[in-house]
C-alpha cells in the first residue's frame, strides 16, 4: 500500500489521514491535505486499494480499505505514540473512514469528518441502478454480490457504514450537498441518526457530489476546524 506523507517541521503530534474517493488517488486530495497542513497537522494521504500507486486487483468500496486505514493509523502511532489523529474522507473515502469507525480504534483517533458518504455499498448500487439505469436492483445485485464475494472477498451488504457508525465511539462530522445526485443527500441523515458517538452535520446548499468545499469553502473549513478543535485542541 502506498501513501504520501507531509510532515510539519515542528514535530507536531497532530495528524490528518485524508482519504480519496472511487477512481481517485491521493494526489487528488492535495487541496484538502493543504488545509489540514495549514491547520498544523502532519498529513498522510493514502492511495486506496486498486488506486494510484497501491496494488489491488479489486476495489474494496471502503470495506477492505477500512483495514488499510487502521494499518496507517497504527503506522502513525508506532512512530509517534502521542499522536492525535483525525480521519477525513470524501465519497468512498468517507464511507471508508466510517466503516473504520465501527472497529476498535486506538484512542489516538480523536475525530472523523465524512464528506458525501453512502450508507452501504448495497444501498449505493441500488440507488444508481434504479435511478439511472431503471433496472430492478435486487436481481442485478444478488447476482453481482455472489461474484464479488467469490472474487473480492466481501459482500455488498456487509460493507455498511450505517452498521459501523452504530458502534462508533469517535466523534463524527457529516457534510453533504443537498443537490448531490450521485450519493443521495438522504443518506447523510440516515448515517447521522444511526451514529452512537458525538455527532454534527453540515448541509451545503446547492452543492453536488463531493464539491461542498468548492461551493462554500469558508463555511466548509470553518465547520471542519471548529469541530476538530473540540477534540484536538
Amino acid at each position: 500500500m502506498h501513501a504520501y506523507i507531509v510532515n510539519q517541521n515542528n514535530n507536531a503530534d497532530k495528524w490528518a489521514i485524508v482519504v480519496h474517493g472511487y477512481g481517485g488517488s491521493g494526489k487528488l486530495m492535495s487541496d484538502k491535505a493543504k488545509y489540514f497542513y495549514e491547520m498544523g497537522y502532519n498529513v498522510l494521504i493514502p492511495d486506496l486499494r486498486g488506486h494510484g500507486k497501491s496494488e489491488g486487483e479489486y476495489i474494496g468500496m471502503g470495506w477492505k480499505d477500512r483495514l488499510d486505514i487502521i494499518s496507517w493509523i497504527n503506522f502513525i502511532i508506532k512512530n509517534n505514540s502521542n499522536s492525535k489523529i483525525v480521519l477525513h474522507g470524501t465519497s468512498m473515502g468517507a464511507a471508508t473512514v466510517l466503516m473504520a469507525s465501527g472497529e476498535d480504534l486506538p484512542s489516538n483517533v480523536k475525530a472523523i469528518v465524512a464528506d458525501s458518504a453512502y450508507t452501504s455499498v448495497w444501498d449505493e448500487f441500488s440507488y444508481q441502478l434504479e435511478t439511472y439505469l431503471k433496472v430492478p436492483a435486487s436481481y442485478v445485485l444478488n447476482v453481482t454480490n455472489i461474484v464479488t464475494k467469490l472474487k473480492a472477498g466481501y459482500s455488498f451488504k456487509e460493507a455498511s457504514a450505517l452498521d459501523a457508525v452504530k458502534k462508533s465511539t469517535v466523534p463524527i462530522l457529516y457534510i453533504h450537498g443537498d443537490n448531490d445526485k450521485f450519493v443521495p443527500y438522504s443518506m447523510m441523515d440516515k448515517l447521522y441518526n444511526a451514529t452512537s458517538s458525538p455527532k454534527e452535520k453540515l448541509t451545503v446548499e446547492n452543492a453536488k457530489h463531493s464539491n461542498s468545499d468548492l461551493i462554500a469553502p469558508y463555511l466548509y473549513w470553518l465547520t471542519v476546524n471548529d469541530f476538530v478543535e473540540k477534540y484536538i485542541p
